[in-house]
């Protein structure tokens, strides 16, 4: 992935020295939520339901701390990030005034271990994820070496379609998809509301490849070898692979991310396609 002298982002707020400010309450949306959980039982030794219920809102207060600095110029991890957001704040901003909107960029906070959000404390060991309450993605970049040597999804294209699987869920904050599928929470059985997790996770995933179809046409920075690394990543972190590594059973019932199969179906639509109405997977009859 040839992205080195484009554009970076200055959205980007590096908390990795204990800085960084943010609040509880509401709930966050990450590319591996309830199996990443799992993950972190099994490669950071933190307990899963510790985990998932800060994802739903739980973990005590933090106060506010001091505003988060930019990342140092000579961090080429974080120059990588900030191009990549750079990149989907581009490309959102033209779809969303070909559609007569005005797109609002996230914000993405790099961070390490632990730092406070609108969504309650987030955890390297949940993975990257979305806050809707702040509209900002969180990521600790560890995370990147475990893709590299825990799930066997290494490259930087790889990394790229991560951060714009999240940016894809302030898309959906920003469309309202998100409001309504939270609005469903407590009205549905457990499997309904994890089944509606499922869709607006695949859609995210779609989202992240209409990113990828018009990077890629804006800059043609991309070789078949991208490709197939984000294809392969999303392929690593479906429901039913991380579900038969960690526990060698698969609980279809209990996916909230959806299959391998499933995610790389919808990642390759939207990169295929790079139509917003052709990632409506909340009307698709089939996943």
């Amino acid at each position: 992935m040839k992205w080195e002298g484009n554009r970076e982002s200055d959205n980007v707020e590096d908390r990795r020295s204990g800085g960084g400010g943010g609040f509880v309450g509401g709930r966050s949306i990450g590319i591996g939520t309830v199996v990443l959980a799992l993950i972190g039982w099994g490669v950071f030794g933190i307990n899963p339901l510790t985990t998932i219920g800060v994802l739903s809102g739980g973990g005590a207060p933090q106060e506010q701390q001091a505003p988060a600095q930019r990342p140092p110029a000579n961090d080429r991890q974080a120059a990588f990030v900030s191009t990549v957001l750079a990149s989907t704040e581009d490309v959102w901003a033209q779809i969303f005034r070909q559609g007569g909107a005005q797109y609002r960029d996230p914000k993405l906070v790099l961070y390490r271990g632990a730092t406070p959000t609108a969504c309650g404390t987030g955890q390297s060991a949940m993975g990257p994820f979305y806050c809707p309450g702040d509209q900002k993605v969180y990521l600790d970049m560890d995370f990147f070496d475990t893709m590299s040597r825990q799930l066997g999804a290494p490259g930087e294209f790889a990394r790229a379609y991560v951060i714009a699987h999240e940016v894809g869920h302030h898309v959906q904050t920003l469309l309202g998809a998100t409001a309504k599928v939270d609005g469903m929470r407590g009205r549905v059985s457990q499997r309904e509301q994890n089944a509606l997790s499922v869709r607006l996770e695949l859609q995210a995933d779609c989202y992240a490849g209409i990113w990828a179809h018009h990077s890629q046409q804006a800059k043609n920075w991309m070789d078949q070898g991208d490709i197939e690394s984000a294809v392969n990543a999303a392929e690593q972190i479906g429901d039913d692979t991380l579900q038969r590594q960690q526990t060698g059973t698969v609980r279809p019932d209990a996916f909230t991310h959806g299959s391998s199969a499933q995610r790389v179906r919808w990642f390759t639509q939207g990169l295929k396609t790079g139509s917003v109405q052709a990632c409506d997977t909340f009307r698709a009859q089939s996943l």
